[in-house]
């Protein structure tokens, strides 16, 4: 919206064209009853044409805050124009979208990003080989944000990146642990199974959420029959479930074995 908004008015009307605010910050209702009223309300001495307010994360304002900057909206409709930028919808008050146009945006594509990505390393000297950059491209899932934060830190942390440094950064599993950890869960015993999966959790700090990812990824790639692919994703599922109340770690890893056990049982031969 930024880059957008200097196209419009150019580098040197941007600024005062131009209010934006990160609501997640800035949410009372102090703000906009002030900030943006004032903004809205006073006319530029030198440059005409429609004001420009931008509010990033206005899913985090308050619902007073929201039913004043309805009111501001309907006054200064003729004369400002705002873009409220949100993850959840829902969380705008229904006044506030009837006003609103709404547009979403989808994740980008690996090649929407690849190229980008690829020039960005360059003009930084980023020592990056194509496995790495896979990684970025894996790990960021279309966030372009994500893609670039992940690309710094890496950098400052390692001098030569490849796929290892950049999920070591990320503090994701290696894919290489996941693959195996897969094969143990589908060919081991219970016993072996949990004390492999733990090890990772507590040797190699890999968080369970992150681990039941994971390997949810590499099940649903899997050509499995369908009632035993249904029972792992529900299985999986629940113990993700879970795992988000903070329950004990070593109960949910042993949850997800006998999602494994289960699911073997199921496409052994009966006698």
């Amino acid at each position: 919206m930024i880059a957008a908004a200097k196209k419009m008015y150019g580098e040197k009307k941007y600024r005062g064209m131009t209010l934006e605010l990160n609501a997640s910050d800035d949410r009372g209702i102090n703000v906009v009853r002030n900030q943006i009223k004032e903004f809205a309300g006073t006319r530029q001495l030198f440059s005409s044409g429609i004001k420009l307010v931008v509010l990033d994360e206005a899913d985090a304002m308050t619902n007073d805050a929201q039913f004043a900057l309805r009111r501001i909206i309907e006054k200064h409709t003729k004369t400002t124009r705002f873009i409220l930028i949100c993850n959840y919808v829902s969380k705008i008050i229904p006044a506030l979208q009837s006003r609103c146009t709404r547009f979403r945006f989808a994740p980008l594509m690996k090649e929407q990003i690849r190229d980008r990505l690829t020039e960005i390393s360059q003009k930084e000297n980023c020592k990056i080989d194509a496995a790495g950059l896979e990684a970025i491209l894996d790990l960021s899932n279309g966030d372009m944000r994500r893609v670039l934060n992940l690309l710094q830190a890496s950098s400052m942390a390692y001098e030569n990146l490849g796929e290892d440094e950049i999920y070591l950064t990320s503090g994701a599993p290696l894919p290489g642990d996941i693959k195996t950890l897969s094969e143990i869960l589908w060919t081991k015993g219970f016993n072996e199974s949990f004390d492999h999966a733990k090890s990772l959790s507590k040797l190699k700090g890999y968080a369970v959420s992150d681990i039941l990812t994971s390997v949810s990824k590499i099940v649903v790639e899997m050509d499995l029959p369908e009632d035993v692919l249904g029972e792992v994703v529900d299985g999986l599922s629940q113990v993700e479930h879970r795992v988000a109340f903070a329950t004990d770690d070593d109960i949910q890893i042993a949850g997800m074995v006998a999602v494994f056990t289960k699911a073997r049982g199921m496409m052994t031969p009966k006698k």
